[in-house]
């Protein structure tokens, strides 16, 4: 089955769940009607059909390649990239002042997810030049913004982020590549680089990198980091400029996405914000990008159920129940899996829309309480956002059985494909780090807001009391195990964080599914998809939150050598006589 746009289900999650009318309510967002915004989520959901998904096996079967120092990409990539960039789409939320369309970053979220289900190897590129955008957009200075932005949103030049070193990797104060100031202003920078996204192509006249160095005075750690802007060439001359491609990963999926290690050999480049603030100014890309890595997941997941509701209609074993579907989707089993996976989406898929216009709000606003909301939900999108991706990925292999595991059927890509979501932007563990440590560092002042608000629409009117009285009970567990998570130290609760973040979605889930089913009026599929929700993925909230709850006690004498005993070093409590 090819992949279809899911434009109804964003339209219903945008006016019914996620509160974007408050959005396009704001004057900085008031172009962005209805109209409008359906129009625009029109077009990319024919972009994402008829250009991009006919892009997906084909990455997978004719990766990129190097020759000699040339990156080749997949056939049919450089066409596409005309095309998105020519239509606006690497600009839509850059500022009209920038060149852009200046739209809402909830828009730009349903354009990518669209566009990563349809082809996530693609993707990629223009997410990182979105998010190298804004980064620019915010701490470049005049001369640098009017250098790069109408390059970047013109797509004449595509854009990377490089952070990562061969002994510096989630452990960014590591690094050691080098910037030396020259006296014309600019800088030299030598190092090498690794697992860079889309590192080079042929098919954009330069890639604008992203780097994080040291200067020569800087201090130890991640204090010490600046930020760079380092053209592949010249942008006057088009000489080359000191960055060559050593090589490109073989990997387990996104096969089409070329990822490089980059060296850098005392290539210019320029400064981007303050001195040792590269960190910040970085983030600012990264969160863009954290957000933009949950909506990827959440892509894979929806075409990966798809292809798997399409093999469920069609393929027929062994006698269904009387009044059932002749195909698979009559077996009891088969449609649980469906059920579950449809339900994940759809909440996965809620979660990213509402952090999305949390992060709109605080843009339009200037509220540190939609600051703060927005930086609460990030984490939580991104790390489930991509474990949806890769829990539907794998029960809908499950679904289609051996067939999911021969290659031809293409089922197993998006398996392999959505595995490394889960890890770049920051694994799901640092997720989880993050959640309980900078977003529980305002004492819980955000935690508790949006708890706040969770118990407010599980005691609004409306239907669904079943799930609404379920999820009151939820969130009230959930703040006695924030209470308790803010009663210890930080170190203490890292045992419990990623069950923690996951209680979060599951809890967030519900409300979500719970606005879906009110607004439905209680009667319809919205309502019955809510019901799966409530007695078989809102009950999960106990024992994470139990988890969460228990820190690290529990493991914190596991060191490395009771975690590898043998028979020789357990005593006789092995298994061997």
């Amino acid at each position: 089955m090819p992949y279809r746009a899911p434009l109804a289900d964003h339209a219903f999650v945008m006016r019914h769940v996620a509160g974007f009318e408050a959005v396009s309510a704001t004057p900085r967002f008031a172009e962005a009607t209805a109209e409008t915004v359906q129009a625009i989520l029109t077009e990319a959901g024919r972009l994402s059909e008829d250009v991009l998904a006919p892009l997906q096996r084909v990455g997978d079967r004719h990766p990129a390649r190097l020759d000699g120092e040339t990156v080749h990409t997949p056939p049919g990539f450089a066409e596409a990239w005309r095309e998105i960039a020519d239509g606006g789409w690497l600009g839509l939320a850059a500022a009209p002042a920038s060149g852009g369309l200046g739209l809402p970053m909830t828009v730009a979220a349903s354009v990518n997810e669209m566009m990563a289900g349809a082809c996530l190897a693609f993707q990629i590129g223009p997410l990182l030049a979105q998010g190298q955008i804004e980064a620019l957009e915010h701490h470049a200075d005049d001369r640098l913004r009017a250098l790069a932005l109408p390059r970047l949103i013109s797509g004449a030049w595509s854009a990377t982020m490089n952070l990562t070193e061969p002994q510096a990797g989630s452990d960014v104060g590591a690094l050691t590549t080098r910037a030396e100031p020259m006296p014309d202003g600019s800088f030299r920078i030598t190092g090498q680089k690794i697992y860079i996204s889309w590192g080079d192509n042929d098919f954009t006249e330069n890639v604008s990198h992203l780097v994080l160095a040291r200067l020569p005075d800087a201090p130890k750690g991640a204090r010490g980091i600046s930020l760079f802007l380092v053209p592949k060439r010249d942008p006057d001359s088009g000489a080359a400029n000191g960055v060559r491609v050593l090589g490109l990963e073989e990997k387990l999926g996104l096969h089409g996405s070329p990822t490089c290690t980059l060296a850098y050999e005392g290539a210019t480049g320029w400064m981007v914000g303050e001195a040792n603030g590269g960190l910040r100014a970085m983030f600012t890309m990264m969160n863009n990008a954290r957000l933009g890595v949950g909506v990827q997941g959440i892509g894979i997941a929806e075409a990966a159920l798809q292809q798997a509701l399409a093999h469920a209609a069609e393929r027929v074993q062994g006698t269904t129940p009387p009044g059932r579907e002749a195909s698979i989707i009559g077996h009891a089993d088969v449609r649980r899996m469906l059920a579950v996976m449809r339900a994940e989406v759809f909440a996965a898929r809620a979660i990213a829309l509402q952090t999305a216009v949390a992060t709109d709000m605080a843009a339009a606003t200037g509220a540190a309480e939609w600051a703060a909301r927005a930086g609460l939900l990030t984490p939580i999108a991104k790390a489930f956002g991509t474990d949806t991706g890769t829990q539907v990925s794998g029960l809908a292999m499950q679904v289609q059985g051996g067939a999911a595991y021969v290659e031809g059927t293409g089922a197993a890509q998006f398996l392999r494909d959505v595995l490394v979501t889960t890890i770049y932007e920051g694994t799901n563990g640092i997720q989880a780090m993050d959640l309980v440590g900078r977003k529980l560092a305002d004492g819980g002042q955000a935690a508790f807001a949006a708890l706040d608000a969770l118990e407010a629409a599980a005691a609004a009117p409306g239907v669904a009391t079943g799930l609404a009285g379920d999820l009151a009970a939820a969130s009230r567990r959930l703040r006695a195990t924030t209470e308790e998570m803010l009663a210890t130290d930080v170190v203490a609760r890292g045992g419990g964080a990623a069950a923690y973040l996951r209680g979060w979605a599951r809890v967030l889930g519900g409300a979500a599914h719970l606005a879906a089913a009110r607004a439905e009026g209680g009667a319809g599929p919205r309502s019955l998809l809510a019901e799966v929700y409530r007695r078989r993925l809102l009950p999960e909230h106990a024992p994470l939150l139990s988890e969460a709850a228990a820190g690290e006690e529990d493991i914190a004498g596991l060191d490395a050598a009771a975690l590898c005993a043998d028979d020789a070093t357990a005593g006789n409590g092995g298994l061997a006589a």
